[in-house]
């Protein structure tokens, strides 16, 4: 098992001990090293899992290329056959919900509902997958000269896929779902601060009927075992969300050997509101947009645009929302907002949020740890909210990845259009108005890659997900995810 409840932590409590999914088999690092996984809504270690490095890739790489390679492998299963076995891990993702919700909520500080609704997320995406497989389709195409032109979309090989903390298993699903249901056989690296419920997701697949090799897990640290995984030789693909800084190296040594390359990067989307909207809408659901997941989420509406007829009337609404969002511990249901996923992350929020009043921002909502005595051990940070912010601030320009919102004002519908792109990222945004032909406007003149208007909703199973700019490349979900994840072949025959 990759999972053991058998080494004793502190004070008594039990810690979980992890071990990665390898060629079928539960197997420790090369090394023996390990690292210790920590619960930030406790501060406490819960679990040891192993430090993964360039050996244990290279082991995981020679597992795949052999499933991907074997006479009866992966890669020449009947798409409808691997498509069946996708469905049984999907099912056996939406049986085993309260489990993996509950690893994820403790791995991550994220609220346990929120958990919930996420594990549910990710059997609905390898449900989508499942009936894909059988509908990548090639072409014929008409040419000059006599014969038949055809084009075949087979899968890669071995790839390799790098997903973040803030949605663990939910990002793994993006990227296994295409991959497999291409024909890939894969080496999926979660982050070291969430290993859990990838490791565990290694287990199921198994149980579902994918044969040794076909889904690899390894954990360890960026800088060695995502680093590896990145640069292998044997590795055509590798896929990775995360930070900008950390996409632009995998860019770097995956130009070594020409690999292809997806990324989802960075974000710092505006919710652009014009004065004609249904601003006690706005105000009720748009706080969910940053601060759900303690804004530890690239698509998060960072950057409220407002005009400015609107704007002390938006401030007083949206500040009202914000307080009335329920900021406690992960494992009550009641709770809106956890943690962030480390006391690190939180010290790096706080110091923008000092930044922010240093910059001559108003503070209008928020800036501390709850008082709650409760919560003092976790990473916790009350939603904040600032106004009187400039947009060539730095927290209106750089990601911060945490619950801090900054309003701006803006005049026109062209200020508006040009405020939301004057940044490096294009990931999301919304647009709130009653004049569809304005919001549209705006939707079509923002400079991103999802965009929804008089809803916060960025991400849907069925339809292409990604950013323009520095936010990434390539997209996830839909059927284009599956595109990025096949080599097209081209086949002239000559009839005469």
């Amino acid at each position: 098992m990759a999972i053991d409840q058998t080494m004793s932590g502190g004070a008594g409590t039990e810690m979980t001990v992890l071990r990665m999914v390898i060629g079928g088999e539960s197997v420790d690092a090369a090394d023996g090293q390990t690292f210790e996984v920590v619960n930030p809504a406790t501060g406490a270690s819960i679990a040891t899992a192993p430090q993964g490095g360039k050996v244990d890739v290279d082991k995981a790489v020679a597992a795949a290329q052999a499933a991907f390679e074997a006479p009866k492998g992966w890669s020449s299963w009947a798409a409808g056959k691997r498509g069946r076995t996708l469905a049984k891990l999907a099912a056996l993702v939406k049986d085993h919900t309260e489990e993996l919700a509950q690893l994820e909520s403790r791995n991550t500080g994220k609220p346990i509902t929120s958990a919930r609704g996420e594990i549910v997320g990710v059997s609905l995406v390898f449900d989508y997958y499942a009936g894909a497989a059988n509908k990548v389709f090639g072409q014929t195409i008409p040419v000059s000269k006599p014969g038949l032109d055809l084009t075949l979309r087979e899968p890669i090989g071995v790839v390799g896929l790098i997903v973040p903390w803030n949605f663990p298993l939910l990002m793994a699903s993006w990227k296994l779902g295409p991959a497999l249901a291409a024909g890939n056989t894969c080496i999926l690296k979660p982050a070291s601060y969430s290993p859990m419920t990838a490791l565990r997701l290694g287990e199921l697949a198994l149980e579902a009927g994918f044969p040794p090799g076909v889904v690899n897990v390894v954990t360890g640290p960026g800088g060695s075992a995502g680093a590896a995984i990145a640069a292998h030789p044997g590795i055509g693909k590798v896929a990775f969300t995360g930070e900008t800084t950390t996409g632009q190296e995998i860019m770097r040594l995956a130009s070594n050997n020409v690999k292809k390359i997806s990324l989802e990067l960075g974000g710092k989307s505006p919710n652009v509101v014009y004065a004609d909207a249904d601003l006690e809408r706005f105000a009720a659901e748009s706080p969910y947009s940053v601060f759900d997941n303690c804004g530890q989420d690239c698509c998060a509406r960072s950057r409220i645009l407002v005009e400015r007829s609107a704007h002390d009337q938006v401030v007083e609404l949206f500040a009202a929302a914000t307080r009335k969002v329920v900021v406690g511990d992960p494992a009550d249901d009641k709770t809106e907002v956890g943690t962030l996923v480390s006391s690190k992350q939180r010290d790096r929020v706080r110091d923008y949020i000092e930044i922010g009043l240093g910059e001559g921002a108003n503070l209008v909502v928020g800036g501390e740890a709850p008082d709650d005595p409760a919560l003092a051990g976790g990473a916790y940070l009350l939603p904040t909210v600032f106004d009187g912010v400039n947009n060539d601030m730095r927290i209106a320009k750089e990601e911060i990845f945490g619950p801090v919102v900054s309003i701006i004002p803006f005049d026109s519908e062209a200020e508006a259009i040009r405020l939301a792109n004057a940044t490096p990222y294009g990931l999301s945004g919304s647009v709130w108005s009653r004049d569809i032909g304005k919001a549209l406007r705006t939707a079509k003149g923002i400079q991103a890659g999802v965009l929804s208007v008089n809803s916060n909703s960025s991400v849907h199973t069925e339809a292409p997900f990604g950013g323009y700019k520095m936010s990434g490349i390539g997209r996830e979900l839909g059927m284009s995810a599956i595109e990025l994840y096949t080599e097209t072949k081209n086949i002239f025959i000559d009839l005469r």
